[in-house]
């Protein structure tokens, strides 16, 4: 469910604020220590710049280059996996239109800007109960959320969905 972009950006985020961590612990009194901090801090700025360079699509700090949010999410989105196909309940129910049912490009590109537009548990939570018909309840123990959180993450998505397909 996740790609490889959101698993990178939850990695990087630990490791920050690991990092921001261990600057606060540091001893300012202490060159030896001084140093230590000024590496720490290099490495918190670089790990905030890739960061922000993965979440948005872009380079921080220039105007050139790719010019769409999320450009590595989206991809991924594109050569979607996750809505069930549903050929095989037309089957079940000896209901077959005689055609291949795909979506195309256009559609996916659409469904990854909507997709795109949710937080990380927005998406979590409306994939697995939209798309797998999971339970709330289901999802938040899944989740390890409560199951009036997985509401609102749901709800929210869908308010997101309206706003874009209306």
């Amino acid at each position: 469910m996740l790609s490889w972009a959101d698993k990178l950006i939850h990695e990087y985020t630990g490791g920050r604020q690991e990092l921001r961590r261990r600057a606060d612990l540091i001893d300012r009194d202490n060159p030896i220590e001084l140093q230590d901090l000024k590496q720490i801090n290099s490495m918190i700025e670089s790990m905030s710049f890739s960061l922000e360079w993965m979440t948005t699509g872009r380079q921080p700090g220039t105007f050139r280059g790719v010019d769409e949010k999320a450009v590595y999410q989206r991809r991924s989105y594109e050569n979607i996996d996750l809505i069930p196909d549903i050929e095989m309940q037309l089957r079940e129910e000896n209901d077959i239109n005689k055609k291949h049912l795909f979506m195309t490009r256009e559609v996916k590109i659409i469904m990854a800007d909507i997709l795109s537009s949710f937080s990380l548990r927005e998406r979590q939570c409306y994939i697995l109960h939209e798309g797998q018909g999971m339970s709330m309840s289901g999802i938040a123990d899944e989740l390890e959320v409560s199951k009036s959180a997985v509401q609102i993450y749901i709800n929210r998505a869908k308010d997101k969905v309206r706003q874009r397909v209306c």
